[in-house]
Parts: C-alpha cells; structure tokens; sequence
C-alpha cells in the first residue's frame, strides 16, 4: 500500500562531443526535438500512476473487509476476485509510478542543465564577473539535480496527503469514532513536520552555498596550480580551499539532525496513532458496531492515513528542490548580453577603448580605463596578478561587455557587431586552451568556415608545432584523445589555432607562458614576420615579450598606468617590480 517515493536517480554525465561522429548533429536533431516536444510525457505518466495506485490503495481495505467478511461467511470465491483485481491494478500502477519517476527526475535534470548551460554561453566566457567558476558548476551539478526532483517529490506528497485525507473519510464512514480517533493524534505529527520543513529550506540553502564555496576555491587552486607549484604554496591553498568546510559540515549536521527529528517525530506518532483506533475499533466491534472485516477495513485506513506522515520525505525533497530552484533562478536571472546585427567596415584592426569599468564580485577592476591599440601593430599588456589584465582582453576582444565604457574595432561598437563578423575578426589564443575536435587537424581549424589544411601547417609551423604534430603516429590525423600533449604543446596548438584563422586582431592572453624561452622568441618572431600585418594584443608577464612590443599598455588599479616602449618605461621601478621572479 506504502509509495517509495526515496528515489532519486543522477543523471550521468553528457558524451565527450569530440568522441561523437562528425555528423551528429543531423543524425541526433530528431531525438532531440521529440524528448522537447513531449516534455508533459513522463509527469503525466508518473502522475497516471501515482493517481491509479492511490485509488487502489484506498479501495484495497475495503475490498479486503468484503472478503474477510465472505470468508467467514463461507462464500470464499465471491471475494477473491474483486481482491486480485485490485492488487492487480496496485502492482501495475505502482510498476509504472517505479518506472516514471526517475525519468521524470532525469529529464528535468536535464532540461534544467541544458538551459544553464545556453545561459551561460549567452552571458559569455567570463561568469566569474557574477559567480565563480566553480559556484557555477556546484549550481549546475548539484542545484540543477536537486531542483529535478520537484515534479516526482510533489507528485508524491499530493497523493500520500489526498490518500491521508481518503483515509480518514473512509473511517468516519465505518464508524465517526473511528475518524475522530485518527484525528486527535494526527495534527501534533503534522505541527512538528511544518516546523522541521522550514528549517529544512534555510539549511537546505546554506548547505548549498558552502558546498558552491568549496568547489569555487577547488577550481581556482587548480587553474592556478603551476603558480602554486613555483611560489610553495601549496599549505596555504590547502587551507583556503578548505576554509568553508566547517560550515558546510555544520548545515550538513544540521540537516541530517532535521531529518532525525522528523524520522523520530512520525516514528513516535505512528504506532501511537494505529494504537488509538484500533482500541475504538475493537471497542466497536466487541459492541457489535463494527464487524470482523471493518475490523480489518480500519486497520488499513489507519495505516494508509499514517502515509502522510510519509509525506515528510517528500515535502523534504520538495524544500531542497525548491532550495536548487532558487539557486538556478539566480544564474537564469544574469542578464545575457543581446547580440548585435551590422557588419565590420573594412579595417586594419584600430582598436578604442573608452571609458571601461568592470565590476566583479570582489569590487571594480577596471576603473573608467581608456586605451587605444594602434592597428597592425603589437601591444603589451602588463600588470600585477588581479589587476584585470585578462579581463581587459576579454572586452578588447568583445568576449566580455563591460559594465560601462564603449569598445570600437575600427570605428563600429563591438555591441553593434554581428556575433559571426566578430568571430571572423577577432582571434584568441589562451593560457590553457581548450581543444576540440575528434583529431589534431580538426582542433586546429576550428572556425565557422573550413580553413585549407596548407593554411593550418602554416600556422602551425609559425607556432613551432608542426615538428611535434608531426611526431605524432599519424601527424595531423591523430585521434586528439590519443595525442601525449604537455603543457607547452597545448598552448602551442592553441597559437597554431589562432594564426590559421584571417582575423584583424590577435588577442593573446598569456598563450606563451609555458613556452621556453627560445621558443617563445620563435613564436613572436613568426608573429612580427608573417602576422605582422595583424593588431596584436598580448598579455604577458615576461620581460622578453614585453621588450618585442612595440608598446607596453601597464594596467595599474583599474587605470592605464602609461603607454610607451618597454625600455622607456623599463626606467620606471615599479614598472621593473612588475616582472621581478616572473622570468626564466
């Protein structure tokens, strides 16, 4: 008669896209469409069967009191139809509630993570402006599965409340006394359920934050680790990841000692509660009142009325559902930025930058800066760790919109800019590059159009990488996922990326920074040779890189500090500071 209602099933990771065939999104478009088109289909299922199964449960102890009854009186086989019947119906409704649950649960999971997801893409690559990295994925991972469960969790507590409320109807129908015995014991169970549920959502909540707060300073230990490797700081980081496990231990303590309460609380009032009818119900059937089969009638709907206390677990489910929800509604709630419509002019890459301010969550970090990249030539963009440098690429780039302040690629905003003419006229090469695509070839021209595989050796060769992609066991063709790559080699490729594509600006965001020292020199000659006729804008921490230049923009506390050759401001000491340990 009971609903398990417990389970919670997790939805597994999505397929790595670079090991699906190169046609997938045509083959795979039509599932797609039919799981969007049908999203009604599983709730309802799991509401049919939750429905079907509550009403053979209500009228299960009824037709065992029938039975019971024509058993006693010799005619057995009248009662045993009905009876099998209605377990039939139970077993099948139930079977199907067992099956819909979890997909409801999976799908919801996953339109939630999918629209997260475009969300995220929508405001661009840099989330960190409003929540940290590793906030976003504890929201997308965590939140998004908790906030899945709401459908099968209120499913779930609508039908144990609806069959409690059917059970105590049933035994004032047997006997008023019967009714009024269930309800003296019954409301003191559900008073100490309404207070445990709210403190439920609130700690549901913290728990959550301090779970996104663990996870936010992971990520950031590991995208620094080589940083943290070099200093020998690795106690100390050890130490600030694990900052807010206290707290998180004392929310996870205190809801495992809610649920406690609540198991204890409906522990104690059930058997209490069972003992008080049955007591009326033999008193009524010593009396005559009551016969053997409302005997037995009343002890199931006493037990089917118990289920709303059952109901607990899922309207604790339902509160760390509503707990997700809240947290996915905030990233949901970060406007994206709307995508321009014109065309680029014609250009040789000019660059201004008027008026930025950036705000993050730790205070401003560009402050009112205005700069100005001369086109087809190189500038260098120093400045202490944290004082926005990245960011300042980011909106030069048009990959971040500022909060205030105009950004103009050869006289047009970048905000009026079409999201293709900005692909095709801005290229980047990252620290750490994310490479995609089932082989070698395959990541290096990544573009909206197909690039000529002699364009990309030729990059690629200006990178220093053609020798090394070579070297692998079937050159440009290896399978990424089976190419040895170190860290060097990565950003290499990444560079090779960047070249290959016929963009008017080159944005480098420390894309050297693994590179030695002969390499680099390499790499940045090919840059001023073949590239030369490219708007360049490279974040650096090296003094070399600087030197080749032929500007250095120094970032200082939101401002541009000065803009001159790096041996003029090399005369400067704090300029000088900046560089001091950061060589090889």
């Amino acid at each position: 008669m009971g609903q398990d209602h417990r389970q919670q099933p997790r939805r597994s990771g999505d397929p790595d896209p670079t090991t699906e065939p190169r046609n997938r999104d045509t083959t795979r478009a039509p599932t797609r469409q039919r799981q969007g088109s049908r999203p009604w289909l599983w709730p309802g299922l799991l509401a049919l069967g939750v429905a079907a199964s509550s009403a053979a449960a209500l009228l299960l102890p009824a037709v065992l009191a029938t039975a019971v009854d024509r058993a006693l009186s010799g005619t057995t086989g009248q009662g045993l139809l009905p009876l099998a019947g209605v377990l039939g119906a139970l077993t099948a409704a139930e079977t199907l509630a067992q099956y819909a649950g979890p997909r409801t649960t999976a799908e919801a999971t996953a339109r939630l993570r999918a629209a997260l997801v475009r969300h995220i893409m929508a405001v661009g690559p840099h989330p960190a402006r409003h929540m940290a990295t590793g906030d976003l994925a504890a929201r997308l991972t965590a939140s998004a599965g908790e906030a899945g469960l709401s459908t099968q969790a209120a499913v779930y507590a609508v039908a144990q409340l609806a069959m409690a409320a059917g059970s105590v109807l049933a035994l004032a129908l047997l006997a008023p006394e019967l009714a009024a015995a269930f309800l003296v014991t019954a409301p003191a169970g559900w008073l100490l359920l309404r207070r445990h549920l709210r403190r439920t959502v609130t700690r549901g909540e913290g728990y959550q934050r301090a779970q996104a707060a663990v996870a936010a300073r992971l990520l950031d230990a590991l995208a620094g680790h080589r940083t943290i490797a070099a200093a020998g700081t690795v106690d100390r980081e050890i130490e600030r990841v694990l900052r807010p496990v206290p707290e998180l231990g004392r929310h996870g303590r205190a809801l495992w000692d809610s649920q406690r309460r609540v198991a204890w609380s409906t522990g104690l009032l059930a058997p209490a509660t069972q003992i008080t009818v049955l007591a009326v119900a033999g008193h009524a059937l010593s009396t005559g009142a009551l016969g053997a089969g409302g005997l037995v009638a009343a002890l199931g709907y006493a037990t089917l009325g118990l289920g709303g206390f059952g109901a607990a677990q899922s309207l604790l489910d339902l509160a760390r559902a509503r707990a997700g929800h809240q947290r996915v509604r905030e990233v949901l709630a970060v406007p994206p930025q709307p995508p321009g419509l014109r065309a680029l002019p014609p250009g040789a890459g000019r660059v201004e930058l008027r008026g930025i301010t950036v705000h993050t969550r730790g205070g401003t970090v560009l402050d009112g800066l205005d700069l100005v990249l001369p086109a087809r030539r190189c500038v260098a963009l120093v400045g202490r760790s944290g004082s926005g440098t990245s960011l300042l690429a980011a909106v030069a780039g048009g990959l971040m919109a500022p909060d205030r302040g105009t950004v103009l690629l050869d006289g047009t905003p970048l905000d009026e800019v079409s999201p293709a003419a900005l692909r095709a006229a801005v290229s980047y090469a990252f620290c750490d590059p994310e490479l995609t695509g089932p082989t070698v070839l395959d990541a290096l021209r990544a573009a909206a159009e197909p690039l000529p595989e002699t364009r990309v050796h030729a990059a690629a060769r200006a990178a220093q990488a053609d020798g090394f992609v070579r070297r692998l066991p079937a050159g440009y063709h290896t399978p990424l996922a089976e190419a040895p790559l170190s860290g060097g080699q990565r950003q290499r490729l990444g560079l090779a990326r960047a070249l290959a594509r016929d963009s008017r600006l080159l944005v480098l965001d420390d894309a050297t920074s693994s590179l030695d020292s002969a390499t680099e020199a390499a790499v940045l000659r090919a840059l001023d040779d073949s590239h030369g006729d490219r708007t360049r804008l490279v974040v650096t921490r090296r003094t070399a890189t600087a030197a080749r230049a032929d500007l250095v923009a120094w970032l200082h506390e939101g401002h541009v500090e000065a803009v001159a050759p790096h041996h003029e401001l090399w005369e400067v000491p704090a300029y000088r500071a900046l560089f001091r340990g950061t060589d090889d």
